[in-house]
């Protein structure tokens, strides 16, 4: 029985004519033939739009036939000598950089896909000179050293700098890999942590689509180009947005994976084939899949393969086996390929063994230009998918036999002298003896004005400057409205919300105004609703380049569900790499497009930093700007989620990456002081940053409805939010009942977030019962309390180092404390660390307390009893730290544990 017998079926003769004609196929033309009717007519019915399931893998050929490759555009002769030159001047550099240092530096990488590389360079990568955009490349990451050779080809980068490839620390250096806040006039998007490229590149491509679609940029001759390794595809980012870049028709994308079957320290699929399992892979996800395996030594043999047993046999060798045949010598490639059949020796027979050496160590289409053009022609011409292109290479590539294919080859740094004059003689470069006699091999350069120079030139202009290339140049965004800030500033009376909607209200206030509100770019997993932010939906719109093809089911509510082709917010779905990806794509806009967006990607605080900090730092590193907002933070304030929401830590994670500014606000004013701020440095003008700021935010924010106060008086307010620490309320500001003694115990209590609500009953509690004053300050970021302290302590050194005069700077957060009378208790919803941070510089005595250990599922109340982080359990510590001076009685900090019934 077969499942399409549950379908009517109106002429089931027709049907047994079909299955007759197939097993006529098989029994006069064998298995093999019947199977490659099979094929065609599959093939045939995709071409006729017929409704038919994709074939998942093809023939273990090009994709492209000989006959159907497009002619050539330039001048294969002055770009193989092109070529060449980068091939050396790239192994010089690592070579070089090994010698001297012991830096090293990776060559076989490039080596194998040099040519992906030049021709793409030389036909096909748009530069920024004509519309701003161009074409985004992301190189990968060990292929660096060619970039750079043919960048010093150029005239772009000097042999100076070649020679500090590896060698940052005095500043004119050049990083290993693709890294923009390095390089910043030159990379646009690191890559070496792998898998983020391909994830960031589907998104990247994506971001164009809605800059255009929301009428802020026309991208549409913008391509974006991602070049990966085989290896590189294990990871589970690189094909995690296959699905989406199919599904939105992203035809502007094109994946180059190298496949030279290689990973690090060994094959990447010895047992079985990784070109196979990528084409089923992508074929599945919907792209359209171009293979270019074999160059045109192997085109005579596939023409003459009539009973397709080459083909058969190419397709059954596993990775593994054939690395080795490419490292063999022609008696083994005899005896262990061409064996199986009469019709496979006959092939062999007719190579001596020079030429059957030559196909099959080195033929790859990889290696020649024609195969390459056609392949990326292809890509470029296909409409309504996004492209993977699968080469097959050979890693070590002109390297010579040591780095040829070679399991090692990763590892190896440099090449003997012996080495480089085979490699010359094999690039056929006029480089002499004489300058291969030292230690250290020469760079080599035809010359400024020489034929190749020139030709580069040309090429380069034709396609709209250099590449890769990055460029800043935008107009700062007019400063926002006030009124937005001003509701917060108020505060909100007898309603209760909390700094998660605080936050919410403030940035659909701003998307209204005229001048900006349209370049903002909300970006949320799928949990919209849970932050509150379903007023959007109707107004701003969920981005979707097929609009809204159905009627949603809450159609007649107010908010109900809207997709539209020009919406606002991007609703990545249940995946926060996939958000990140989109963050990233938007908070780099002012640099990839020249067009500046303010995103905001807002998320469950603990499966940000925890899950995805590597993005983040990518993000940092491509020196992005916009807002990351870590929602229901806290590892209290999730009543009933349990270990897996309860976030304790995230910002201590956040603290360890210099691009992210990082606040944990209390109240809604503070929020509204933050953000205002943040689009001033990062999308404002300055003498310093003409042009912004290269850093993000992390604002957590909380789910507890609470009464917001209004900003309190005094322009010192704002400027302690921002700095990280502010007096809010005094004990004798506290209006307590009964009043406090004459000379009272006094202490200082430092909080963040939510945590400044349990040290303000903690302060009624303390003057109320224990006739203690205790003053209430608020940190809303422990981080740039810290960080301005490192800064002191860093100018200090340096002043005293160089023998100068001068007062020694001092810390904000040791001015704002000096001659507060008391010690200082810290808490937070934090792990104790994070106020820790900023304990060295605290003059007082210093006990903090905090949210350590794993999360659990209960009340807030019994969850913050738990940790001992509520009011009485602060009230106690509070009155034990007095006890430690002396300055109570250590019997009533137990009478106080009695009575709250606090056990630490």
């Amino acid at each position: 029985m077969s499942q399409l017998d549950q379908l009517p079926d109106q002429d089931p003769e027709e049907i047994a004519e079909w299955r007759a004609s197939l097993d006529a196929a098989r029994d006069f033309g064998g298995p093999n033939r019947a199977a490659h009717l099979l094929r065609r007519l599959v093939e045939h019915a995709e071409l006729q739009r017929l409704d038919v399931p994709p074939l998942l893998d093809t023939p273990y050929v090009n994709t492209i036939p000989t006959a159907a490759e497009p002619e050539f555009p330039g001048d294969e002769e002055m770009e193989r000598r092109i070529t060449a030159w980068n091939r050396w001047n790239a192994a010089a550099m690592v070579t070089r950089g090994n010698h001297r240092g012991g830096l090293g530096g990776h060559m076989a990488t490039y080596a194998s896909a040099a040519w992906l590389y030049e021709v793409g360079f030389q036909h096909f990568f748009r530069g920024k000179e004509a519309d701003g955009s161009g074409d985004q490349l992301y190189v990968q990451g060990h292929a660096a050293p060619g970039v750079y050779a043919r960048a010093f080809l150029e005239g772009r980068i000097s042999e100076a700098q070649l020679d500090r490839f590896r060698q940052e620390a005095t500043g004119d250096g050049l990083p290993s890999y693709p890294h923009p806040r390095r390089l910043p006039w030159f990379w646009e998007f690191p890559t070496v942590s792998m898998g983020l490229g391909p994830l960031s590149a589907i998104h990247q491509a994506r971001f164009n689509r809605y800059l255009g679609a929301r009428g802020i940029k026309d991208t549409s001759g913008s391509h974006v180009w991602a070049f990966l390794g085989d290896g590189e595809m294990d990871e589970p980012e690189s094909t995690a947005a296959l699905a989406l870049a199919a599904r939105e028709n992203l035809d502007n994308l094109t994946f180059v994976v190298n496949c030279n079957l290689q990973r690090l320290d060994g094959p990447v699929r010895g047992n079985g084939k990784i070109v196979q399992e990528l084409e089923r892979r992508f074929r599945a996800a919907g792209w359209n899949v171009v293979k270019s395996l074999w160059g045109e030594a192997w085109d005579e043999l596939l023409a003459r393969d009539t009973t397709g047993a080459l083909v058969r046999r190419l397709g059954e060798v596993p990775d593994g086996q054939f690395q080795t045949y490419a490292a063999s010598d022609a008696g083994y490639v005899r005896e262990h390929l061409f064996h199986g059949s009469p019709e496979l020796r006959l092939l062999a027979d007719t190579l001596d063994d020079r030429r059957l050496i030559e196909t099959v160590a080195t033929s790859r289409g990889g290696h020649e230009p024609r195969k390459v053009y056609a392949a990326y022609r292809a890509a470029l011409e296909h409409r309504g998918a996004p492209t993977v292109v699968l080469v097959q290479t050979v890693k070590g590539w002109t390297l010579g036999p040591g780095f040829e294919s070679r399991n090692a080859n990763h590892q190896m740094k440099k090449l003997s002298g012996a080495e480089f004059r085979a490699m010359r003689d094999l690039l056929e470069l006029p480089i002499p003896d004489r300058a291969l006699a030292g230690e250290l091999p020469p760079y080599a350069h035809p010359g400024p004005d020489s034929p190749e120079a020139r030709y580069l030139r040309e090429r380069r202009a034709a396609l709209g400057g250099p590449a890769p290339a990055r460029r800043v140049r935008f107009a700062p965004l007019p400063t926002p409205p006030a009124k937005p800030f001003e509701t917060l500033f108020k505060g909100s009376g007898g309603q209760e919300i909390a700094t998660t909607m605080a936050f919410v209200r403030l940035v659909k206030d701003l998307m209204r105004d005229e001048a900006t509100g349209h370049r903002w770019v909300p970006i949320v997993p799928d949990e919209a609703r849970t932050f509150g932010m379903e007023s959007l939906f109707p107004t701003a719109g969920i981005y979707s380049p097929l609009g809204q093809t159905y009627d949603p089911v809450d159609r007649d509510q107010l908010l109900h569900y809207k997709e539209s082709a020009t919406g606002q917010i991007l609703n990545e779905g249940i995946t926060e790499a996939g958000s990140m990806a989109s963050l990233t794509a938007a908070a780099t806009a002012y640099a990839t497009h020249g067009e500046p967006v303010v995103p905001f990607y807002i998320f469950y605080s603990m499966f940000g930093w925890q899950r995805t900090a590597d993005q983040m730092w990518a993000l940092a590193d491509q020196l992005g700007r916009g807002f990351l907002i870590g929602a229901t933070a806290g590892r209290t304030t999730m009543t009933g989620e349990g270990l897996q929401h309860a976030d304790g830590h995230s910002q201590l994670i956040a603290s360890t990456n210099p691009a992210a500014l990082c606040y944990d606000p209390a109240f809604g004013y503070e929020v509204a002081v933050i953000v205002r701020e943040g689009l001033r440095r990062m999308y404002g003008s300055s003498a310093q940053h003409p042009h912004g700021e290269d850093v993000f935010y992390y604002l957590t924010v909380y789910n507890e409805p609470l009464r917001q106060p209004a900003l309190p008086a005094g322009e010192e307010v704002a400027d302690g939010i921002l700095h990280g620490l502010y007096r809010y309320r005094t004990a004798d500001a506290a209006a307590l009942s009964p009043g406090l003694p004459a000379d009272p115990p006094r202490l200082q209590l430092l909080a963040s977030g939510t945590a400044v609500r349990w040290a303000l009953a903690a302060q009624r509690l303390l003057g109320e019962e224990w006739g203690v004053a205790a003053d209430v300050w608020s940190a809303p970021s422990w981080t740039e309390l810290r960080r301005e302290a490192l800064e002191c302590d860093a100018a200090d050194l340096a002043r005293a180092a160089a023998g100068t005069d001068g007062a020694a700077r001092v810390p904000y957060v040791t001015r704002a404390l000096a001659g507060a009378p008391g010690p200082v208790l810290a808490v937070s919803d934090w792990m104790r660390a994070v106020p820790d941070q900023i304990s060295p510089w605290v003059e007082q005595d210093w006990t903090s307390l905090g949210t350590d250990g794993f999360g659990l599922s209960d009340s807030r109340t019994a969850a913050r009893r738990h940790f001992g982080v509520d009011a009485e359990s602060v009230t106690v510590a509070a009155l034990a730290a007095l006890a430690r001076r002396g300055e109570v009685e250590a019997e009533t900090v137990r009478r106080a544990a009695k009575r709250y019934g606090v056990r630490f």
